[in-house]
């Protein structure tokens, strides 16, 4: 197979992204799972920043995750 050149220029662009944040605790016997996802879509010929559009949608979903283990903990505690 011939090496590709290193200055292929990409076409393709993102129509959308998505994100998915976990996390669990053990208190006694019991586990507790939280698990949030978001996708997403860009408006066609738009100009965006996509670093800040993922750093965006991650701080979404870790807000809401974290929210939830925090109801948790505060209800069945250590």
């Amino acid at each position: 197979m011939a090496k590709k050149q290193d200055t292929y220029e990409v076409k393709g662009c993102p129509q959308k992204i998505a994100a998915t944040s976990r996390c669990a605790v053990k208190i006694k016997d019991n586990y507790y799972t939280i698990e949030a996802s978001e996708e997403r879509a860009f408006p066609q010929g738009g100009i965006i920043d996509l670093d800040e559009e993922y750093k965006a949608l991650f701080d979404s979903v870790n807000g809401v995750v974290d929210g939830q283990m925090n109801e948790i903990l505060d209800t069945f505690g250590n």
